[in-house]
């Protein structure tokens, strides 16, 4: 436990170094599922470690040691962490733990605030038409999920231009894309270094569905000028009205015209496709079990201490 522990902590430092490459050299879909993947896990391994170090300090104190039936003598002579770093991790454990219940709850509200509004938009072939000057578009989570439009996006776009509109917002339902964001916030709330992975999918959503949209059209560079296109109306209307709170599922609307860094998306359209990229994608999985390797002998340390300390 001397070193177990530590190491997920170390991990979630050095995570962040890793996300720009995994979004801007590997395949979208891959990199969404392996960043995603990595927020939770990190987040997950770093709440468990804080744990473990919190309870070291905890058997130290004599009242809860007996409640355990632990030696606090014996406790405070074995105990590898030093009273001030189980302190420190019980204060870090608890603001964890809140921020990630707190982010759980605005979620679960604004997912369920999403469903009921998708359920009450009139919609054909699932497509929600608004009148609205200000170029716009985004997708409503539901059961179904809406495309909704604003006739001044419709209005600036052509025909093959609406198509990949429609490609791409539709790509965020059927991949459940808003899924992918929630979850990476998750651990993020948990552990805030590791914000820079949740951007990152965030970025990397828009990159799947472009992807998506290019797939759908057999046209890449008319995808690119598509999101530039779309960018530019969105940028230069002014006063674009925000929708309603259900809009929030991803943290913020997440329509093609403005979401992700524009340029990085049109560039990386323009470009041939990225393939899977197997050694980042072997080194983001080395990196997940080494942090549950690690968390894992962490607590059977701990367990092997609390069976030492047993009074």
């Amino acid at each position: 436990m001397r070193i177990a522990v530590y190491v997920p902590l170390l991990l979630s430092l050095l995570a962040p170094l890793g996300a720009r490459p995994l979004a801007e050299r590997c395949e979208p879909r891959l990199a969404t599922w392996l960043l995603t993947a990595s927020a939770l896990v990190l987040g997950a391994a770093t709440t468990i470690s804080l744990g473990l170090l919190a309870v070291t300090g905890l058997i130290r104190v004599p009242q809860l040691a007996a409640l355990g039936h632990w030696s606090a003598h014996t406790a405070q002579r074995d105990d590898p962490a030093e009273l001030s770093v189980a302190l420190i991790a019980g204060l870090l454990l608890g603001a964890a733990v809140l921020m990630a219940a707190r982010m759980l709850w605005r979620r679960a509200r604004t997912l369920t605030a999403a469903i009921l509004e998708a359920e009450c938009m009139p919609a054909k072939d699932g497509l929600v038409v608004v009148e609205d000057e200000a170029p716009d578009a985004f997708a409503i989570p539901g059961l179904p999920g809406r495309v909704v439009v604003s006739t001044g996006m419709l209005a600036t776009l052509d025909e093959t231009e609406r198509r990949i509109l429609l490609a791409h917002e539709r790509a965020h339902l059927t991949a459940h894309h808003y899924a992918f964001v929630a979850l990476a916030q998750l651990g993020a709330a948990a552990n805030p270094l590791l914000r820079p992975l949740a951007t990152a999918v965030s970025y990397t959503i828009e990159r799947w569905a472009d992807e998506n949209a290019a797939a759908a059209t057999g046209d890449r560079e008319r995808v690119a000028r598509t999101v530039g296109k779309a960018a530019l109306a969105a940028h230069h209307a002014p006063g674009v009205r925000a929708p309603g709170a259900a809009l929030a599922i991803l943290g913020r609307r997440t329509p093609l015209a403005t979401a992700g860094p524009v340029p990085r998306r049109v560039a990386a359209l323009l470009a041939p496709p990225f393939g899977r990229h197997p050694v980042l994608a072997a080194a983001t999985a080395a990196v997940l079990a080494t942090a549950a390797l690690s968390t894992a002998e962490a607590a059977h340390d701990l367990h092997l201490l609390l069976e030492a300390v047993g009074a």
